[in-house]
This record gives C-alpha cells, sequence and structure tokens, in this order.
C-alpha cells in the first residue's frame, strides 16, 4: 500500500473514531413521511431535536427519536468520560433509503382488485460534536501553513 492511501486511510478511521452511526431498518412507514421527520432535525443540536421529535405530532417522529438516543448512546459509548452538552453534539447526517415494499391485494368491484403496496425504509443517523470539527479545522490550517 502506497504511502499516501496509508495515510488516507489513517484519517478516514480517526474521522470514523469521532462518529457516531446509528441505522433502523425496515420501519413500516413510508419513506415519504419519514423524510418530512428527517428534514425537521438535521442540522439540530441533539437536544433541540430530542424535543423537536418528542413533541412532533407526525407518527414517524417516535421511531426517529428512539434512533436518535441510541446514536447518542453510541457516541456515549466511543467517548468515554466526555459529556454531551460540553461536545456539542448536533445531527450531522440524518438519511432516509427506501425498504422493501410488501405487496398486497385489495378487493374491488366487478371482479377486480387493486394493488395495495406497503412501504417501509431505512433511517440512518450520524451524530458528531461541532468541536472534532472545529479541530479538525485548525489541524489542516496548521498543516497547510
Amino acid at each position: 500500500m502506497g504511502a499516501r492511501k496509508h495515510n488516507t486511510a489513517e484519517a478516514r478511521k480517526a474521522a470514523k473514531k469521532q462518529v457516531a452511526i446509528a441505522r433502523h431498518n425496515d420501519i413500516p412507514t413510508s419513506p415519504r413521511k419519514m423524510r418530512l421527520v428527517a428534514d425537521m432535525i438535521r442540522g439540530m443540536k441533539v437536544e433541540l431535536a430530542l424535543h423537536a421529535l418528542l413533541y412532533s405530532p407526525k407518527a414517524a417522529a417516535k421511531p426517529v427519536y428512539k434512533l436518535l438516543r441510541s446514536a447518542i448512546a453510541n457516541w456515549e459509548a466511543k467517548n468515554e468520560g466526555k459529556r454531551i452538552e460540553d461536545a456539542n453534539l448536533y445531527v450531522k447526517e440524518i438519511f432516509v433509503d427506501e425498504g422493501r415494499t410488501l405487496k398486497r391485494i385489495q378487493p374491488a368491484p366487478q371482479g377486480r382488485a387493486h394493488r395495495i403496496r406497503k412501504r417501509s425504509n431505512h433511517v440512518t443517523i450520524i451524530v458528531d460534536s461541532r468541536l472534532a470539527e472545529m479541530n479538525a479545522a485548525e489541524a489542516n490550517v496548521e498543516e497547510k501553513n
């Protein structure tokens, strides 16, 4: 392996240690409805996002709330001894992918049948610390100088 490739791989590995990822597959909600909730909290501080999800009237907010709590727990496991409030955690990325679609048949008049599509989705949340980003940006500036 070349030196440049090795250095970039090490940098990528170090960056992955800072962020916490949580995934939930096959949530029985349509991706379109889930994306409305995901757009609501994208880029928010973690505390504000939890409150927004807790008091949101959308049914899709409940699984996202649980998933965000899981991402926070993953961050705490990776960064033992650090407090969330001091780390300035925020929702770095959240995206919703389409899951499998269950196809069902609904009887219709005159011997016809309508297809019912029961959609599901996969949600991924990435939580990161703004302090880690600032430190990385300062390190890059120092390397260039």
